[in-house]
């Protein structure tokens, strides 16, 4: 059997949007400018090709409809029967037919139209022929507006019904109404189904689940049902009944042993004993509720004689109470076991578990001879078991304690300290004893540690370890004089990179002329024999033209700007100031298409031509 998902079944749109929707579609995904001066083999491709593509639009919403709703036939008898129930059978296949029909007819016409446009020989023609083929299809949609419309309030209806499983576990609750049933299935899942104190709150079948032996269950909790005949019953009822006729569940009938219900337990038992032949072959259970007010040891004997006779049909009797939940739980294990029961029973009988079964083989061992051979446990073993019998003397835990003294048990943990005077466990620990922290002896040895760490100090200050080497003078000459050949390395670096780059300089100005103001103070501050010693070191990688290029630096150097940029050209500050001020204006119509930064001068395209260049015309789409 198909199993559907109702609550993804496509909205379904009324006559007129369906109209306009397609027509829509045909203007926007067709061409649109034809011209008398065409072929005639031209023309009538053009509005040939506008019935075929909204005749092909009408045809697969239609499709749609007709394929997505459930077919009465195919889906399981539950669901069938309460489609029925909720929407009677007949209007529902009527209006699916209908809309069936209408897509034959839309078919249909378009055949005719697309035959009757090879003999148009004109431009009017050929156009008065697409206007009569689309107006018969959109004169058929119209007509069909009232199946529409019922089709879309049965597909809201049919995405607010519950899931319910009709082949897993399921454990059904009726009886009539305000008995508790509802009561019963917020208590056992994690369902909120409204409780209120009038008959017929529930209107509707509602699912709860819950775990159970580590399986999942669903509970189906059925609007009430009155004792009267059958085709007396209203929908909602009808609901109740569907329910019980086709979902393989435990069935559990709840009654109002207190009578608050409005109905006496006679009209109950009457009840129950007229569907029953609805519970065939499914666990059937009475549940006796509200025994927090009537106990059945109370009931009347006619009563308990009525559900004598129920027992002996091999129906459970449960008594329960929501508002205490007295039995609540009794009943959940004892109905779900039952289940169980019968269900693993059904599946031995089929034709799966017997051929299964036939091939495991248990081996049963047999006796060899009839001699008693009893258990024996070695002396040894004996002796410790008896020595570590946890029986013998059972040591107090902390929890033990915490239930014997209630709300006096107060935690110790200081019993526990291992102390060579046991009196002293329960004194009262100062921070600060004879001036020293207590924290800093925690350790015995800590001043044994003490003292090696000292002496592991005088061995380092012995041996020179802590002496600063900051003033010896060889050191002092070497760090100098080191100092002086890499900035002689990086003088003759950016040298050799002016050569290269051949006007150029190979660095900003304001470095070379920093290098160069570097190299006169630090010769001002040496003498003259550490210059000289100092070039002396350096005669190896200095090239022979070392003075030119030195005298070029310098006028690199002396070549800097007098002024700044934005202020060349001016003679006073107020001309600067005006100057500024007239570029910023210039710059406000470059700054409404860019907002990026300065610099960014792009101006968006005002007009794109994707969106400005008129719609299609016929001819090829493969620049697309």
């Amino acid at each position: 059997m198909a199993h559907y998902n109702f609550k993804k079944i496509t909205v379904v749109p009324s006559g007129k949007d369906l109209i306009d929707i397609t027509l829509s579609k045909t203007q926007r995904k067709t061409p649109t400018v034809i011209h008398k001066q065409y072929k005639i083999s031209r023309i009538r491709s053009f509005y040939t090709r506008k019935i075929k593509f909204t005749q092909q639009n009408f045809h697969d919403r239609l499709s749609m409809i007709v394929t997505e709703f459930p077919k009465l036939d195919d889906v399981h008898p539950f669901y069938a029967d309460l489609m029925n129930v909720l929407y009677d059978r007949d209007h529902y296949k009527l209006a699916l037919g209908q809309i069936n029909t209408a897509k034959n007819l839309i078919d249909n016409v378009s055949k005719d139209y697309v035959r009757l446009m090879k003999f148009a020989d004109s431009l009017y023609r050929c156009k008065q022929l697409k206007r009569a083929a689309l107006g018969r299809m959109c004169t058929i949609m119209k007509r069909q507006n009232q199946s529409l419309q019922y089709l879309e309030q049965v597909r809201q209806h049919l995405s607010r019904l519950p899931s319910i499983d009709p082949n897993t576990r399921t454990l059904l609750v009726c009886g009539f109404p305000n008995v508790g049933k509802s009561s019963f299935m917020n208590k056992v899942t994690r369902a909120d189904v409204e409780v209120q104190p009038y008959a017929f709150t529930t209107k509707s079948l509602f699912v709860g689940h819950m775990d159970y032996r580590y399986m999942r269950w669903q509970v189906v909790d059925t609007p009430g049902i009155l004792d009267h005949a059958l085709e007396n019953r209203n929908t909602i009822e009808m609901q109740a009944i569907t329910a019980l006729a086709h979902l393989r569940a435990a069935v559990l009938f709840i009654m109002d042993v207190s009578q608050q219900c409005g109905h006496s337990l006679e009209d109950q038992l009457s009840l129950f004993d007229s569907i029953k032949p609805l519970f065939s072959n499914k666990p059937t259970f009475i549940i006796l509720n509200k025994i927090d007010i009537i106990r059945p040891e109370e009931l009347d004997q006619s009563i308990k004689d009525e559900l004598t006779q129920f027992e002996a049909q091999g129906i459970t009797i449960l008594p329960m109470s929501t508002i205490t939940e007295e039995g609540v739980s009794v009943v959940k294990t004892t109905t779900c076991d039952a289940l169980l029961v019968q269900r693993v029973e059904a599946k031995l009988k089929g034709k799966n578990a017997t051929d299964l079964i036939s091939r495991i083989h248990l081996a049963v061992p047999s006796e060899t001879d009839e001699s008693k051979r009893p258990p024996h446990i070695p002396e040894g073993a004996r002796t410790k078991r008896i020595a570590n019998d946890p029986t013998a003397v059972k040591k107090k835990t902390e929890r033990d304690l915490e239930l014997e003294e209630g709300d006096d048990y107060v935690l110790d943990m200081r019993k526990k300290y291992l102390l060579e005077n046991p009196e002293e466990k329960h004194d009262r620990i100062p921070e600060i004893l004879d001036g020293h922290n207590i924290a800093d002896f925690i350790d015995p040895d800590i001043l044994q540690k003490l003292d090696e760490l000292e002496k592991e100090e005088q061995l380092l200050e012995a041996t020179g370890t802590y002496d600063s080497d900051e003033e010896d003078p060889e050191i002092l000459a070497m760090r100098s004089t080191a100092k002086k050949i890499r900035a002689k390395k990086q003088l003759l670096r950016i040298e050799s990179r002016g050569r290269k780059s051949g006007n150029r300089p190979g660095v900003a100005r304001t470095t070379a002329r920093s290098l160069e103001r570097r190299k006169s103070q630090e010769r001002t501050k040496s003498t003259a024999a550490q210059d000289a010693e100092a070039m002396d070191m350096d005669v190896a990688v200095l090239p022979k033209d070392r003075k030119r290029t030195r005298s070029q630096v310098s006028q690199h150097g002396s070549q800097s700007m007098s002024r700044p940029r934005d202020k060349s050209g001016l003679r006073d500050e107020s001309q600067v100031a005006k100057a500024r001020k007239k570029m910023k204006i210039a710059q406000r119509p470059i700054a409404r298409y860019s907002r990026k930064g300065e610099a960014d001068r792009k101006i968006p395209t005002k007009m794109p031509k994707h969106l400005f260049a008129g719609k299609r015309k016929s001819g090829k789409t493969s620049r697309r």
